[in-house]
Order: structure tokens, then C-alpha cells, then sequence
């Protein structure tokens, strides 16, 4: 069996270290030429175009930028595609992507599979961490065996097509959130000169995470008449954030939602639970 893989920046030159470990037979493409030949002493095949790469490979795989790219590569990779070739796509791209190039590709006789990861280098190395599919069954069970050998876990979200590409945008959007409050929460905690040891030392005795769940599931009830914060309460301490950080740096997701927050107050919404601010997107939400 021949691999392709085309991609080799972090996350797919350790796909394809990993590969060549278990004795894999693959062959390599990358846009910056240096980076494909540096997996040529490990045993890898170096191709010139993507169309080579491909020649004779059974599974092409893609670690590459965006849906722009993904679709720039495998116009180029198309004339060396082997008959029966499947394309696995781990990129992160938008969901209406990944259907369009599934029904493409399908159409011009090849499977295409988005297979997007939370993974970094280190967890593409060593097989950990996990990788996110959904559409055709069939096709997945057929694959199964060959995704878990790349990563610690897969995730099987349904025969939906593009789910798993917007399953990967809801976990990087929660990503880029919580850094960004984190960043704000190390802003406080500079002004108020609280070491990160300390800040340490509260999240590990009061974990936040648990409280998911339990958060997601009220911002999405409708109900928002049983506070366990008040709004008006909440906003008092979001001013507080600022005033404490006022002239010793700057927060840059705390004003945003302090704005927000001034909204629904002015809509009537002070004495609700707090979590009111959410009451226009979690609308309609099943």
C-alpha cells in the first residue's frame, strides 16, 4: 500500500515521521521543497509536484492552509490520482467546503474524506490526540482502521457531511475564547500583582471546566428568570476588571462583553440571570 501525503509543515511532516515508523511505504509534496526533502533521509520519496506524489498512491492525505489551498493542491494532484484513490483531508476548513469537494470528487470518482484534528506536532508523532469524521458510513468503517493507527481517538459525528469540519470550527472558536479570556484573566492578575502560581493554585483546587455543561445548558433553556448571578451584579464586577486594570495594560475581551452586557441591561434583563447575554443566539438552538 502507497501513501501520499501533501503538506509537510509541522503537523503533516510528523504524520508522515510516523508513518515511515511503522514501515509505510510514502510518498511526499510540499510547497516549500525544503521541508519534503528533510523526510527523504527517514525513507520518504521527495515528489517534485503534487502529481507525482500522488502517482500510485491508494490514500492521499492533506494537512495544507485553508479550503483555497486544499482545492489549489488537488487541481494540481488531480492528473496523477490514481483510479480508487482516496483522499483523506485533515485541514481545517469551512463545513460548506468539505461538503462541496466530498459531492466534487465524488462525482470525478474518487472518495474525499475531511478527517480535521486536534492534534498538534508532538500528537501527530506519537499517534495521540484526536481526529474528527462524519459523512459516508461506509466509507469510514473502511478507513477506520487506518485513522486510528494516526491518532489517539476518532470521532464519528454522523452521516452528516461537513459536520466534522464545523465540529473542528466550534473547538477552535472555544480555543481562541478561552485564550483570549485567559489573556484578559493574566491582565487582572498582573494589576492586581497575583502571581501565575497563585492563579495556578485556584484553578487547580476551582476547575471552571466542570462547570460546562451545567453553563451550556442554562444559556441555551430559554429561562433566564432564576438567576444564580444577577446581570446587573456580573456587570458591576466586569467594571471592576477594568478599573483594576485601567493604567497598568489593557483587556481586550473584557470590554466587548461589558458592552454587551450594558445592552441587555437596557433592555430590561438587569435582574436576570447573567447568562441572558446568550438569549439571541441560543434562540432556535437544539
Amino acid at each position: 500500500m502507497i501513501k501520499a501525503f501533501l503538506g509537510t509543515g509541522l503537523l503533516g511532516a510528523n504524520f508522515v515521521k510516523a508513518m515511515l515508523d511503522r514501515g509505510e511505504q510514502v510518498q511526499v509534496w510540499n510547497r516549500s521543497a525544503a521541508k519534503a526533502a528533510a523526510l527523504e533521509a527517514l525513507g520518504a520519496r521527495v515528489c517534485a509536484t503534487a502529481a507525482d506524489a500522488v502517482k500510485g498512491a491508494d490514500y492521499v492525505h492533506l494537512t495544507l492552509r485553508d479550503d483555497a489551498s486544499v482545492n489549489e493542491v488537488l487541481a494540481a494532484a488531480a492528473p496523477g490520482l490514481q483510479v480508487g484513490a482516496v483522499i483523506i483531508d485533515h485541514t481545517t476548513t469551512s463545513a460548506a467546503g468539505a461538503v462541496e469537494r466530498t459531492k466534487e470528487w465524488q462525482a470525478r470518482g474518487f472518495t474525499y474524506l475531511h478527517a480535521p484534528v486536534f492534534m498538534g506536532p508532538a500528537n501527530a508523532r506519537e499517534g495521540s490526540g484526536f481526529m474528527l469524521v462524519s459523512g459516508n458510513q461506509e466509507v469510514i468503517t473502511a478507513v477506520q482502521p487506518l485513522l486510528d493507527k494516526m491518532t489517539g481517538r476518532v470521532l464519528n459525528f454522523g452521516p452528516e457531511e461537513g459536520k466534522a469540519a464545523g465540529m473542528k470550527l466550534i473547538g477552535n472558536c472555544f480555543l481562541v475564547a478561552f485564550t483570549a479570556g485567559l489573556s484578559d484573566t493574566l491582565g487582572l492578575g498582573k494589576a492586581l500583582h497575583i502571581s501565575v502560581q497563585d492563579m495556578n493554585a485556584l484553578f487547580d483546587a476551582w476547575n471552571p471546566a466542570t462547570m460546562i455543561p451545567a453553563r451550556l445548558q442554562r444559556m441555551t433553556s430559554g429561562d433566564y428568570s432564576k438567576p444564580s448571578w444577577e446581570l446587573a451584579m456580573a456587570r458591576k464586577d466586569t467594571q471592576l476588571f477594568m478599573n483594576t486594570v485601567q493604567g497598568n495594560g489593557a483587556l481586550t475581551v473584557i470590554p466587548a462583553i461589558a458592552a454587551e452586557m450594558d445592552r441587555w441591561i437596557e433592555k430590561g434583563f438587569g435582574n436576570s440571570d447573567w447568562t441572558v447575554i446568550a438569549k439571541d443566539v441560543a434562540a432556535g438552538l437544539k
